[in-house]
Order: structure tokens, then sequence, then C-alpha cells
């Protein structure tokens, strides 16, 4: 049974937050201070600390710069709680070597979330290990081109048979309760446009979407379509790629379309050295939760279109646009990678307001893979 202490000065709140750990099964000490929960923590090394910023005798950010400063329980995930939602306060939990933090007031469900994203660390980094044994074999693979051809074929051949509904199946909408969303878009497109005819852009934007589509037919897409010059893709877990889940597998994806963006940025200097292009730059944006692909008859040229639907998609749209504005490569919700926690690198952190909507969304740049040496 996992082992959390818990540091929280408001009796109410430390009741409640204590309630809804124990009742996902975790064993939970509690302290009313920074400085009694330390003293618990290195006598009872826990796998998880989850503590309030604001407290007596050591406020949570002492705390967090003391634990990290003892070898012995360095290591120690922390999830920071706090009503402090100001950005420079997020700023500084993240940079003192917190892991996540909530800010008040929360929902039991992000704390169980931010919880087990910690505890499941492990879990994640052995799939990093996995999927990079599977890049090493692809990797080889490469080297046999025209074998590499033929198996894809068949691969891919083989996924349409079995993931895509034939025209006479059942219009019934697929509903998925946990997918990760990915939308890519070319940041500079209209800027290509300027200076290359349209048979040129058509060419270089075709290079850039075949390596995409390619890429994420290979990490296990659900669906993918455009959306104006940008592109749609879902993952969801399915029996044919249990082994790793489909969060980890969108990171995958989302890293190998920036791949796929730089040859072609290799491809325009080789091609158009002296046309003064813009760089060819793509931005991505992730996102988890309910997704439903509908089903619609296609009045125009018949058969059966699929439209994935949901606030989940919705965010990921406006997340790109306005995460791209920031100079992320790749942004992702909290929730997201909440689910891939230990498996990747984040760098900055921060509320994002999208168009439309009242609240802001908590997003991090994502870097990397945590590749474990």
């Amino acid at each position: 049974m996992p082992l959390i202490v818990l540091m929280e000065d408001d009796a109410a709140t430390r009741t409640l937050v204590a309630s809804v750990l124990r009742k996902d099964g975790y064993e939970v000490l509690s302290a009313d201070n920074g400085l009694s929960g330390l003293e618990l923590v290195r006598h009872n090394k826990p796998d998880l600390v989850v503590s309030d910023v604001q407290m007596p005798l050591m406020d949570g950010f002492a705390m967090l710069q003391a634990l990290r400063a003892d070898p012995t329980i360095s290591a120690i995930p922390v999830v920071l709680l706090t009503s402090l939602q100001e950005r420079a306060h997020m700023r500084i939990g993240m940079t003192s070597g917190a892991d996540d933090y909530i800010t008040k007031p929360f929902r039991p469900g992000e704390l169980r979330e931010a919880a087990a994203a910690q505890l499941n660390k492990r879990e994640m980094q052995a799939a990093v290990q996995a999927m990079a044994v599977e890049a090493a074999i692809q990797a080889a693979l490469e080297n046999q081109k025209h074998h590499l051809a033929r198996l894809y074929e068949e691969k891919l051949a083989s996924e349409l048979s079995d993931k895509w509904p034939a025209a006479d199946a059942a219009n019934e909408d697929e509903k998925f309760s946990n997918a990760s969303v990915l939308f890519v878009d070319v940041i500079n497109y209209a800027g290509l446009a300027e200076k290359l005819s349209s048979t040129e852009l058509s060419d270089v934007v075709r290079q850039f979407y075949n390596n995409a589509g390619d890429t994420v037919h290979l990490f296990g897409a659900r669906h993918m379509q455009f959306v104006g010059e940008g592109l749609l893709v879902v993952f969801v877990d399915s029996t044919d790629t249990s082994s790793v889940n489909h969060g980890l597998r969108a990171v995958r994806a989302a890293l190998g379309l920036l791949d796929a963006a730089k040859r072609v940025q290799k491809f325009l200097n080789s091609q158009f050295p002296s046309h003064g292009l813009p760089r060819f730059d793509v931005s991505v944006a992730l996102n988890s939760g309910p997704v439903a692909l509908a089903k619609l008859e296609d009045p125009l040229h018949g058969g059966i279109h699929v439209l994935p639907v949901g606030d989940t998609v919705s965010v990921t749209l406006l997340l790109q646009k306005q995460a791209s504005k920031s100079g992320w490569k790749i942004a992702a919700s909290v929730g997201m990678l909440r689910g891939v926690t230990g498996a990747v690198n984040t760098g900055a952190r921060a509320l994002i307001s999208l168009p439309g909507r009242s609240a802001a969304l908590d997003a991090a740049e994502l870097l990397g893979l945590a590749l474990q040496t």
C-alpha cells in the first residue's frame, strides 16, 4: 500500500484530502505544519508528499527546498496545494522542485489524478524504455527500405481492415471515456504561400503530411483527419497496443512530427536556397479526455464520414493556437501529462486563456521523453 505524507495547516482541508486519498487505498500520515511534516518524511520515507504552501513554522517552499537537499529523501515526488494562483507563485513551485501542483479549491478527482500520476512514474519509465527499444528496431528496419515498405503496407492494410468500420457497419458513434487528441499545424504556412508557387507549396506540404501520416499510423492512431492546414489525430487504448498507453503513443507521435518538420526544412534549404523562405515550423497540442467518433453520412460522395467531437477535441484545437504564440513546440494539458508522468520531460507551465472560455487551461511545454540511462 503506497504511503503518502500530507502537510496542511487547515484542519478541514487536511481531513478532506486524507479522506480522499484513503478511499483510493493509500496510507496517509498527516502534519499541520511543514516542519513536522518534513520529520514524518525523513522517518517514514513515503512514496509521495502532498503539501500546502502557506503553513506555520515552515512553509511549503521551504519544506520542499529542505527535502530536495536531503539525499535520503530527495527523490520523493511532491505535489503542492496552493491558493496562490498567480503565475509567479506557480513558477516558484515548479522551479523549486515540485513535481505537480493543484490550486485551491480543487476537485477530489483532480487530487486523485495528481497522486496517481506521481505514483505511476516507475511504470511510465518502464514504458519509455520499451518504446526506446522499439525505436531502435524501427531504425534498423529503415536500413532495409524495400523490406520496410512491404512490412508497412501489410501493417497498414491490417490496421485499416481491423480498425476502420466497413460501409455496411452499424452507424453508431464510438465513444471513448478517455482518449488522447493531437493537433499539429504549420506555423508559417501563409509566409511560405507568399514565396512558393502553388505547385511548390503543395509538394512541401505533401511531403510533411505524408511523413506525418506514417508517424501517427506507426504509433497506433485510431483516427486522423485534416482540419484546414492542420492534422487532427485521436489515440485510444486498444488490444494491439495494450503495452503502451494512448497518452505515451501520442507523445511519441508528437515528437516524431517535430522530426518530420526538420526533414522538410532541410529539403527547403537544398531546393530553394535563394527564396528567403520563412522557417518550416510546426506546433503541436496534446490533450486527453472523453472523445466520440461520430459517424455521419456523406451526402455528396456517399458512404460514412467519421468526425471526432467533444470538448476534448475543441480544447486541443484552441490550445495549439494559443501555445504557438508562446513559442512552445509541443503544448500539453496538465491533465494529459499526468497520464504519462515519469515518462516525459516538461518545461514552462502556465495557465493559458482560451478564446470563448471562462476558465484558463493549465498546460505545460513538453520537451521530450525522459529516457533512463
